[in-house]
């Protein structure tokens, strides 16, 4: 296995309890646990364009991102059912929001940043 994909998988170990309890602390803005799924997904999408330049992989991640949540103004009956479960609401979202573009767009830079700087 490569050293990119086991970065991506370690950071993805550590992301996910983050993600799950950052809603429960409460000096923690509320758009961070939006900033730490943006960093998830590009930890996913650096384990499958493991060859591709960070920069790519970011803009992957940032049309990924976005894509998702204006699906949230889609109220097609299976997507919102969907939505309703608990591991779909931690991936699809609820509610489409403006902020969340914005707290995707800044998780995924720091975290591109970070694997640029430990050359992952």
């Amino acid at each position: 296995m490569s050293r990119k994909i086991i970065i991506s998988l370690i950071s993805i170990l550590v992301l996910i309890p983050l993600r799950i309890y950052s809603h429960r602390i409460s000096w923690l803005p509320a758009e961070t646990g939006n900033a730490i799924w943006a960093m998830i997904l590009f930890c996913f999408c650096r384990m499958i364009w493991v060859k591709t330049n960070l920069i790519s992989v970011a803009l992957i991640s940032i049309l990924i991102s976005f894509l998702i949540e204006f699906s949230q103004l889609l109220s097609w009956r299976w997507l919102v059912s969907l939505r309703h479960t608990y591991l779909g609401g931690m991936i699809l979202g609820g509610r489409f929001d403006w902020w969340d573009l914005l707290a995707y767009t800044i998780g995924i830079l720091l975290i591109c940043w970070l694997f640029k700087k430990f050359k992952g």
